[in-house]
């Protein structure tokens, strides 16, 4: 019998905003395995967000960190070595566009704008593997996992530039995972199906898609917070042993529909 037991590992949670948002889900789950837990906050008014929801969670670090501040960025390791000693896992579950980019026409995309939504939803992974190394190092390896979406493969109206940033994210967890695997560390994706966040309802439309997907997805269902947190754990845990490089598919089958 296999079961699923994280104590004494430590697990960094980045892009709680709310309680629906998938990171939450994602923490919840594995503080039940038995994971301590660092989470990282923009502003304040976020760090009391994420305390309050955390409140129940013993033990738990929060810690500033500007996706776009190298030194900020840099501080959270070194804040995670100096309370736990190691890093076993890490949850990427940052995104954000310009709201002006998103509905409209994909031509009007800005640089600015397009500089912005790829900087931080994509190459944020990049640095955050970069700490993470030495740190997963001590642990005898890790896993890391970057939350996307079917935009990052298809055309997916007023989604625009958030879905070339999926598109880069999807191919970074790819050079990641080759480049850290002989470390015994794995980078996997989770592409989930559309969910009822704060960002999601940012986007044009989506009611529609959250709708389209209840229609046309082979469970006639969206899937929840929870779904998507059962995968991660299974990839941030020895179950997953095996496994990186992959975008897993959580979207109650909708990515293979060619309707």
């Amino acid at each position: 019998m296999y079961s699923i037991d994280l104590t004494g590992k430590t697990a960094l949670i980045t892009g709680v905003s709310n309680k629906r948002s998938i990171a939450w889900a994602i923490a919840q789950i594995l503080h039940q395995a038995g994971a301590r837990l660092a989470f990282t906050y923009r502003r304040e008014r976020v760090k009391a967000k994420i305390e309050g929801l955390a409140s129940e969670l013993s033990g738990s670090l929060f810690l500033e960190c500007d996706v776009q501040n190298d030194e900020q960025l840099k501080a959270v390791f070194t804040e995670i070595d100096s309370k736990f000693g190691r890093l076993d896992c890490l949850v990427h579950s940052v995104a954000f566009a310009p709201p002006a980019e998103l509905g409209g026409l994909f031509v009007n995309t800005s640089r600015d704008g397009f500089k912005t939504a790829l900087d931080i939803s994509a190459y944020s992974l990049i640095p955050m593997a970069k700490h993470a190394l030495p740190l997963m190092d001590k642990a005898g390896g890790g896993s890391l996992i970057g939350i996307s979406y079917i935009a990052a493969e298809r055309a997916v109206p007023a989604y625009n530039v958030m879905g070339t940033a999926k598109a880069a994210l999807e191919q970074i967890i790819r050079q990641l995972a080759f480049e850290l695997g002989p470390m015994n560390i794995r980078v996997n994706g989770i592409s989930a199906g559309p969910i009822e966040t704060v960002s999601a309802r940012g986007v044009p439309g989506f009611t529609d898609f959250f709708s389209m997907y209840e229609q046309r997805a082979p469970l006639k269902r969206n899937v929840t917070q929870e779904e998507v947190a059962k995968s991660a754990l299974y990839l941030l845990s020895d179950l997953g042993s095996g496994v990186t490089g992959e975008i897993i598919f959580v979207d109650s089958g909708f990515h293979i529909v060619g309707y």
